[in-house]
């Protein structure tokens, strides 16, 4: 069994309301020919005349006037199923999932989802919270954070602000161990790790006057996910390069201290990244403008300095989750 033709039952339902081929054209944008053409598809299709024309006369049959009023019902009820799908399109509805770096998803993703679900009560979001770089087309992922050097892809990534890392410590391990001036007085400090980090033990800085140095670093810890330091560094147990989003709060309360302050170490970069392809469902965008205006550089706290200025440089380096 064939489907119906519903383009030429519109067609002839628009014939039929304005009786004139042409005017009918005029209406849906379309050229006489095709007009005529979707009518007699009908005629063949029904086995007999639906309305006699030429230069000068247009007559529809019987039947095609019983046929018209149907039509008609068919047509105003595909207009009113467009205008329904175009009004639901743009208010944003259904499910979207979401992939962020654990440590920043958990502190600060997790944190900001119940503000957006509350303005959007129609919308539900996946949180997937993995420090791995996750392939966002397989695995069926929407949008994703990520804190990372990205390389060139097809996937389309908006910049929202830099993740500065600071070499940070209790005051009680300095007051025992002293405090490192240089790079290389990390030799002599209990470093504690991040093994994802993508140098590894090799911790990169670079001087106010550019110079760059690169120290290899060890100690008694290293966790696959940075939050894992935190208990480590209060209890005064080694310093750690941490990234500003974990240790702002620790380092503004004076439970951290960051040290070495004027070298830096290769600055990352927090991205909003989507798989390509266009035209975006309205639950995207909105997850995504949301995403936007939350993390981007001055909006952040950590990303603002004490002195109330937005922080960080526009470079990005290492991965860091």
């Amino acid at each position: 069994m064939s489907l119906p033709d519903l383009e030429a039952w519109a067609i002839f339902a628009k014939v039929m309301e304005l009786g004139s081929f042409s005017a009918a054209a005029t209406a849906l944008g379309l050229s006489n020919p095709t007009v005529s053409k979707a009518v007699s598809r009908l005629e063949d299709r029904l086995g007999e005349r639906l309305i006699h024309r030429n230069a000068r006369r247009f007559s529809p049959t019987p039947a095609a006037r019983d046929l018209a009023r149907q039509a008609a019902r068919m047509l105003a009820l595909a207009e009113a199923v467009e205008a329904e799908a175009a009004a639901r399109s743009d208010v944003p509805h259904g499910h979207v999932r979401l992939a962020a770096p654990m440590s920043f998803g958990l502190r600060h993703v997790a944190t900001a989802l119940p503000d957006f679900l509350a303005a959007c009560p129609a919308v539900s979001v996946d949180l997937h919270l993995d420090d791995r770089v996750l392939d966002l087309v397989g695995g069926g992922f929407d949008l994703a954070l990520r804190i990372a050097d990205l390389p060139d892809s097809s996937l389309i990534a908006r910049r929202l602000c830099s993740v500065r890392r600071w070499v940070v410590g209790a005051p009680a391990y300095f007051a025992r161990h002293g405090t490192p001036v240089e790079p290389s007085d990390l030799d002599r400090h209990a470093c504690l790790g991040y093994s994802y980090l993508a140098s590894h033990d090799l911790w990169r800085f670079t001087a106010p006057d550019g110079r760059e140095t690169a120290v290899r670093v060890r100690g008694p810890l290293s966790v696959n996910n940075a939050d894992g330091l935190e208990g480590a560094l209060l209890a005064g147990l080694g310093v750690a390069l941490q990234p500003d989003f974990i240790a702002w709060e620790a380092v503004r309360d004076g439970r951290l201290i960051a040290v070495l302050t004027d070298w830096a170490a290769p600055p990352l970069a927090l991205h909003l990244v989507q798989p390509p392809g266009e035209p975006r469902a309205a639950r995207i965008r909105a997850l995504a403008d949301f995403l936007i205006r939350k993390f981007s550089s001055g909006a952040a706290p950590w990303t603002v300095d004490p002195g109330g200025s937005a922080g960080g440089g526009a470079g990005v380096g290492e991965r860091h989750s």
